[in-house]
């Protein structure tokens, strides 16, 4: 697995289409994967510290595992099938018993955005599809 960053968000209205751009952190190759517009917005909003006046969804569950006192270790984006990304987000009791999530990417990364989790994606993904920065 190769550690990666958020490197941008890039939000076409007249598209309609949001893009996420993952850049390795020890390296320099990126990958964009499109994502929905809620989504976008959530990350983008966390990043700008621009937060609305009640909790979004991924603020909602963040509290949830606070309140149980679950932690989240990483995300992984570990498959791509008929092009679309598959994630894992990796959850930890305080017990440290470890769960493992099937999740779209845009929502891992929303809640890793949240909770300063590392963001991690599978060689072969990286290999195939991203790009010299």
């Amino acid at each position: 697995m190769i550690e990666v960053k958020l490197a941008r968000i890039i939000i076409d209205e007249g598209k309609k289409e949001q893009v996420i751009v993952l850049k390795e952190k020890k390296g320099s190759r990126m990958l964009p994967i499109v994502i929905g517009m809620p989504e976008a917005a959530a990350i983008r909003a966390q990043l700008s510290g621009n937060l609305p006046p009640r909790p979004l969804t991924h603020d909602l569950f963040c509290a949830i595992m606070h309140s149980f006192e679950v932690t989240l270790e990483k995300v992984v984006i570990d498959k791509l099938v008929d092009s679309t990304f598959h994630a894992k987000i990796y959850f930890k009791s305080k017990e440290k018993v470890l769960k493992i999530i099937d999740a779209r990417p845009s929502d891992s990364i929303a809640l890793a955005v949240r909770t300063k989790s590392p963001i991690f994606l599978e060689e072969q993904i990286l290999h195939k599809l991203s790009q010299e920065v």
